[in-house]
């Protein structure tokens, strides 16, 4: 099921106090802090009845109370144009012109309001209360079914003719009767259940046909050209008798018309036939009171093998298949649904209901956001989670958002002979400045367009396969996975590995194991390398990044650029070439003799022959290269060699723990050898101490040599 984004409205009634401060109402309330608006004011102070796109798609105007008033929006700056109060509650309304500029309104009390933008310009009164409105824009008339009968026990459709100014007659529905049981039985406005003409529909574009809705549960057909009824359509019986028609719609082409119940059922209708061709339970039992075929302006491949159907009662909103009535997706909202419009060629409903503010639904598979709002389709894309929404960003499957599709700019699909189908099918998604293309559509264009490119794909899967078999190999230096932008990778490795030297050290430095345990605790963030949403930059060729062009070193002139002859240095010897080298004679590692080092003897003019050999110093070359410090004994017996000349690093390898001894004993040996330990004496009564003679002037001076030793 697509998923469906609530993009304005909260999901209750309650409402904080309007004296509340916005610190107040962030404080006190969390849905209030986290809300998002669309739409300035897109809200009633109790509730709203109708709401309403103006054909432009450029205005919103909306009802609402209390007190009754009507808003308009501006869609392009998101923002209120005017509010205006009226006398009594709206009931519904209709737009006569493509702007909000002549709007018509029936109101509560039987009275029609003709608004313009500098308020109300007419208004009049009709003998019964109406219960819809419909506009036949050929004949510019108005018709306003009412509830009641006249005096031939007809239901009244009511004419108005805006050209002329005046009540044309009316159309006499046959909708039972009046009831004469109840109070008000045989008066004007009927009894209590008196019949009534409910809904009305306009086949406009097609034939042009009337269809009625009647408390009855029957449809009737009128024809504008013979002002006469053609046909009547009986909905089928129930176990409680047959439903009232609430909602009525036709599709575009005028061969087939959906009918809304009050018992919550719809049902499709082909006018060639008196039999259902579908039927479709909401499932609450409600009223249905929206009904539209969501049918775009244009005609596109999606719209003829997926036609959808919008309906809705109070309760919940449904789209679902036209052909076989299954279920697309549904909204269903905390507060009860009033009205609702489609955004057309888009995927947007907006909502009036009884909640303080109204709500906006956006539905990504529909189709993109409206013109007024698209930056919702890049807001949408980070809130996705739906793997088989393609136009949706999935964090737990992060890359794989448009795996099977391809962005194309406008070049490029004229260059694959691809740009007829823009606007024609929902494999070319435009966005930004080009369009995402279908993968498979893509391959075969390039196909058709490049025979050749198979042979550039195998030679291309040939050597990355050789790049794979090489990295495999066990190398000196860690491993490096990556394809392209290899620099950076070390560089990044670099940074990394001083970051850890740097966490090793401060947990060394707060006390061991404890802080190790502490470090532990803490989140590490994860890498360059190890974010899987940068990939691809180590792994495809389009993002390889050029050091030596012009463009790099202009960004980055102090880092320094390696010629491409240097590259190889940037690998380690592989495990055979290692082995190989500990096979030559004298590079053994134990250390020879000062007579051995100056013959020369084991050295061989032996090489391995790989470049990267030729190129380096072997391990046991450079350790004969460095200088090393030894230690000669100063005994007498100076020309016989012993164990102390030796280096330190060997010395220190063999050193055994000293014995503590007494102050007494002496070490003999070599200069050098004398160990000085310091015990710790008995505490005696100390004497007065002796007052030197000043007969030996040295005594009284303090010694400048830091040298210990001299004053032993």
């Amino acid at each position: 099921m697509p998923p469906v984004y609530t993009v304005a409205g909260s999901s209750t009634s309650r409402g904080l106090p309007d004296w509340l401060s916005q610190k107040q109402k962030a404080k006190k309330d969390p849905e209030y802090a986290n809300r998002v608006e669309l739409l300035q004011d897109f809200e009633f102070e109790e509730a709203s009845q109708c709401v309403r796109i103006s054909e432009d798609g450029e205005w919103v105007m909306s009802t609402g109370t209390y007190k009754p008033q009507i808003h308009t929006h501006y869609l392009p700056n998101l923002a209120l144009s005017w509010a205006r109060h009226t006398n009594t509650l709206n009931r519904t309304f209709l737009f006569l012109s493509s702007d909000y500029s002549k709007s018509v309104h029936l109101q509560e009390d039987r009275s029609i309001e003709f608004h313009t933008p500098g308020g109300c310009h007419d208004s009049l009164r009709i003998p019964r209360y109406g219960r819809d409105l419909a506009y036949d824009r050929g004949s510019t008339e108005l018709l306003v079914p009412a509830v009641g009968v006249n005096g031939n026990g007809m239901g009244e459709v009511f004419r108005i003719n805006l050209e002329q100014g005046r009540f044309m007659n009316a159309f006499e529905v046959d909708v039972g009767g009046d009831d004469l049981n109840s109070i008000g039985g045989g008066a004007l406005q009927g009894g209590i259940g008196a019949g009534s003409v409910n809904t009305a529909a306009v086949a406009e574009g097609s034939h042009n046909l009337f269809a009625f809705g009647t408390s009855l549960g029957t449809v009737e057909y009128w024809d504008t050209r013979s002002r006469a009824k053609v046909a009547t359509l009986a909905m089928p019986s129930e176990y409680e008798g047959r439903p009232e028609v609430t909602a009525l719609d036709f599709h575009r082409s005028g061969i087939s018309t959906a009918v809304g119940t009050s018992s919550g059922l719809v049902y499709l209708y082909d006018l060639r036939s008196p039999l259902p061709t579908l039927k479709k339970d909401q499932g609450y039992g409600y009223p249905i009171i929206y009904l539209e075929y969501l049918t775009p302006s244009s005609t596109t491949r999606a719209s003829v093998s997926e036609p959808k159907i919008a309906s809705a009662d109070r309760r919940i909103l449904k789209l679902w298949d036209e052909r076989d009535g299954t279920p697309w997706t549904s909204v269903e909202p905390e507060v009860d649904i009033n009205c609702v419009t489609w955004c057309k060629d888009s995927g947007m409903f907006l909502t009036a209901n009884e909640g303080r503010n109204q709500h906006s639904f956006f539905v990504p598979q529909l189709g993109p956001a409206p013109k007024w709002c698209s930056f919702l389709d890049n807001v949408v894309e980070e809130m996705a989670d739906d793997p088989n929404d393609p136009q949706a960003f999935s964090r737990s499957k992060v890359g794989e958002v448009y795996d099977n599709y391809k962005f194309l700019t406008s070049s490029q699909l004229r260059m694959l002979n691809l740009d007829h189908l823009v606007g024609k099918t929902n494999l070319l998604r435009p966005y930004m400045h080009g369009f995402f293309v279908a993968q498979g559509l893509y391959e075969e264009a390039r196909l058709i367009a490049n025979p050749s490119s198979w042979e550039e794909e195998r030679a291309k899967r040939i050597q990355d396969k050789i790049e794979k078999e090489r990295e495999s190999r066990i190398r000196g230096q860690k491993k490096i996975t990556a394809k392209v932008n290899r620099k950076m990778v070390e560089r990044v490795l670099e940074r990394e590995e001083k970051n850890e030297r740097r966490r090793a050290q401060r947990v060394l430095a707060q006390g061991g194991d404890e802080a190790a345990v502490t470090e532990a605790a803490e989140p590490v963030e994860k890498g360059l390398l190890a974010d899987s949403r940068f990939a691809k930059l180590f792994q495809d060729e389009d993002f390889a990044v050029d050091e030596t062009s012009r463009e790099f070193q202009q960004l980055n002139p102090s880092t320094k650029v390696a010629p491409a002859s240097n590259l190889d240095r940037e690998k380690g010897l592989t495990a055979v070439e290692e082995e190989a080298i500990d096979e030559v004679p004298g590079s053994s590692d134990e250390d020879g003799t000062d007579e051995e080092e100056a013959s020369g003897r084991y050295r061989t003019t032996d090489r391995i022959s790989t470049a990267d050999y030729k190129r380096r110093h072997t391990k046991n070359q450079k350790k004969r290269d460095q200088v090393r410090m030894q230690v000669s004994s100063s005994g007498k017996n100076n020309n016989v060699r012993t164990h102390q000349d030796r280096s330190f690093g060997s010395r220190a390898d063999n050193m055994q723990p000293v014995q503590r001894t007494t102050r007494g004993n002496r070490l003999s040996g070599a200069a050098g050898d004398k160990v000085i330990t310091f015990e710790p004496s008995t505490k005696k009564k100390s004497r007065a101490p002796e007052r030197p003679s000043r007969s030996d002037p040295k005594q009284d001076r303090r010694s400048a040599s830091g040298n210990t030793f001299r004053r032993m």
